[in-house]
């Protein structure tokens, strides 16, 4: 049996050859019902289409970069499975790049990406160096940053109120009685560390502490489990325990948690702890973790909604930056409310 063509599929689906061609190409200017249609006919006549004849005729393939900071984060993991899911329902697949926080590495995935012509790229970027960036829009290959704030008229971004999630998340260490508080942040350097930071300093002066005499800020080298429960040793061994720890991200929490109860302190009950992401594991430690819940999986959703619109239609697409708040998850890791009526009963969302 010899390949089938573009016209025979056209044929079987009762649209026209362009119909078809949008649909394998620019499936978002196609109506969802014909362009199932299409899909239908596609799969019944076992069309292939020849991809790099494809590929050289339109500049770009059906494919898009997803470059993140650590894929050994279920918070990325949640992220990329969103992009994904909308990818695939578009037509494309997805190529992940794993930058580990090094500029390096990012570039390199960022040429990765161009080589194999994608269509777009999504990008948790590791600096606020856009000159990487604007070489892609360059060559015509769009970009939205991913839990990054874009701060130009002409990027697409989708982010969490960072500064919202640290003030909520000390405000509840505060509410449950805390006074002398740490966080451990992750590199400075990374955006998310300072702006959760930031947030934890607000919610301190508003109740009329002072942020460098009430919390302790600890940076972590890395924003993984081994480096919060290295933290939680360094902490032990120092003899100076605060009455509430909040952490980065979930990963520090649950290390930091591990490396507490294996030296005996208790946690509530010697020490409130609060961890960021509220990623699957946060509910499932031996003391549940309290967290700042992110949106992860629409975070990925949305970002490839805006990209892949943004591809199919440059000229007229409307840039935007999408802003989602945090939610606070109550667990057993910051322990009972107090008895004062000071606390605000909250629920755990599980």
């Amino acid at each position: 049996m010899g390949d089938v063509s573009i016209k025979e599929v056209a044929q079987l689906a009762r649209v026209s050859p362009g119909t078809v061609s949008n649909v394998l190409n620019r499936p978002e200017r196609v109506a969802p019902a014909t362009r199932e249609r299409v899909k239908d006919a596609i799969r019944e006549l076992g069309f292939v289409r020849h991809g790099s004849a494809s590929t050289l005729r339109a500049g770009h393939s059906r494919t898009i970069g997803l470059s993140v900071m650590d894929i050994g984060n279920p918070f990325f993991t949640d992220v990329a499975a969103g992009a994904e899911d909308v990818a695939s329902d578009l037509g494309y697949a997805v190529i992940l790049g794993n930058s580990a926080g090094s500029p390096s590495k990012e570039e390199h995935n960022l040429t990765v990406f161009a080589e194999h012509r994608v269509r777009g790229v999504l990008i948790t970027p590791s600096d606020d160096a856009p000159h990487q960036l604007d070489r892609l829009r360059e060559r015509g290959i769009s970009v939205v940053l991913v839990d990054h704030p874009s701060h130009r008229p002409d990027q697409c971004s989708v982010t969490v109120d960072d500064v919202a999630g640290g003030r909520m998340a000390v405000a509840h260490l505060l509410d449950r009685g805390a006074r002398r508080i740490s966080y451990l942040s992750g590199p400075q350097t990374i955006r998310q560390c300072l702006d959760r930071g930031h947030g934890a300093g607000q919610a301190l002066a508003a109740a009329g502490l002072d942020p460098s005499g009430a919390m302790e800020t600890v940076e972590a080298p890395a924003m993984t489990a081994r480096a919060g429960q290295e933290a939680a040793e360094r902490l032990v061994g120092s003899g100076r325990l605060p009455e509430a720890i909040f952490c980065a991200n979930d990963l520090l929490a649950l290390g930091m948690l591990r490396g507490l109860l294996q030296a005996g302190v208790k946690v509530p009950g010697d020490v409130a702890l609060i961890g960021y992401d509220d990623i699957d594991f946060a509910a499932a430690s031996a003391v549940s973790l309290s967290s700042i819940r992110q949106p992860t999986y629409t975070l990925g959703q949305i970002a490839t909604q805006l990209l892949l619109e943004e591809c199919g239609d440059p000229g007229t697409h409307a840039h935007r930056q999408i802003v989602f708040q945090p939610e606070l998850v109550v667990r057993e890791s910051t322990g009972p409310a107090r008895q004062d009526g000071g606390d605000h009963p909250t629920t755990d969302g599980e």
